[in-house]
């Protein structure tokens, strides 16, 4: 049998793009090739889609769109089980790639929301990775905790607002709840947006910064304690990897923290006994599956000093470097980031 074609999808129409330029060349350059042939289709920040042929280093800093002569416009053809990459050639001709599997290395809008995951669905092409509404569940932290808090797992107390609401129904709105807050865009993600207020008075400027993000906007009552996650692969049988534990000595783990770690550490394992661990995995499990996540997604909580779970968010597709928290939960089971790749795929093409 020949190579499987994986069309590895990185880029994107987000605020997440150049995080997602790390993700794809970690993953990219850890591919085997004995067994894939990695088909590399990169989305420029202003939503262009560009198959690219050249050095992959190029993608890492951000150069790799400025190589005119490796980059040509495709298309993915919506034809159901066409499994069609149309190229379209400098000279005028157009060239067809068949996809076996879409790798799609997109974080936040656009690409982990479920508007990418529908568009494969649509052309009946395996994807790796949640599907259409689970992937759109996941993003709306609004609707997600509310359909885990009916399974029995606490979610913080919080309110949603619309862009045409007035200062006057956000402060009447927010009265019940305790400060400090954190004030979030709906649908977005890596810290974009987010904003923690100790006062009434900095809540006008933290909401807009997050409508700078999404339409809507979370705010949330903050949890004492610290966030843990616990990452999981598969469909219908899962593989859990090791419970990380998040320190954040400098308020919250906001964009620059999480990229940089300049004040913050990563624990794996997380500091908690075994009993309390099997107590976080069962809830993360009990959330993926209640938000029909597949494939795979690392589940955020909070432990509060008391012990409590408290369900923070579902990433679809977490960050994907070799330092990348989801990796190294599952490296510490003995899963190497090669072997993940191709245990991703597998289940991607199960589906």
């Amino acid at each position: 049998m020949g190579k499987i074609n994986v069309a590895v999808i990185f880029g994107g129409y987000s605020s997440e793009y150049e995080v997602s330029l790390q993700s794809a060349h970690a993953i990219i350059t850890n591919l085997n090739k004995e067994k894939y042939e990695p088909i590399l289709i990169g989305i420029t920040k202003t939503g262009k889609w560009l198959r690219y042929q050249g050095d992959v280093d190029h993608i890492r800093n951000n150069t790799w769109y400025e190589d005119d002569s490796n980059c040509y416009s495709v298309v993915i053809s919506p034809d159901r089980y066409e499994n069609k990459l149309i190229e379209f050639k400098k000279d005028g001709t157009v060239q067809i790639t068949v996809i076996d599997v879409i790798f799609p290395i997109l974080h936040g809008r656009y690409g982990e929301d479920g508007t990418l995951q529908g568009m494969a669905e649509l052309s009946g092409i395996p994807i790796v990775g949640c599907n259409t509404l689970s992937s759109a569940l996941c993003m709306d932290k609004d609707k997600a905790h509310q359909l885990v808090a009916m399974t029995g797992i606490k979610a913080p107390s919080s309110v949603v607002f619309t862009r045409n609401c007035s200062q006057t129904e956000i402060f009447e709105g927010t009265n019940q709840l305790s400060y400090p807050l954190y004030v979030k865009p709906v649908k977005a993600g890596s810290s974009h947006g987010i904003t923690k207020v100790y006062q009434k008075k900095e809540l006008s400027n933290a909401i807009k910064e997050a409508f700078l993000y999404d339409e809507e906007v979370i705010i949330e009552e903050n949890i004492e304690g610290f966030e843990v996650g616990c990452a999981i692969l598969g469909n219908r049988d899962l593989t859990i990897g090791l419970v990380d534990e998040v320190e954040v000595p400098g308020g919250f783990f906001d964009y620059k923290e999480k990229y940089s770690l300049e004040l913050s550490q990563i624990y794996v394992p997380a500091r908690i006994d075994q009993e309390l661990e099997k107590k976080v995995k069962e809830a993360a499990v009990t959330i993926y599956r209640t938000l029909g996540c597949s494939g795979l997604a690392r589940v955020d909580m909070f432990l509060t000093p008391d012990n409590e779970i408290v369900f923070n968010e579902v990433n679809t597709f977490p960050g994907f470097t070799t330092h990348s928290r989801y990796p190294n939960m599952m490296k510490g089971i003995g899963l190497e980031f090669a072997d993940l790749l191709d245990k991703l795929i597998q289940v991607g093409l199960e589906k």
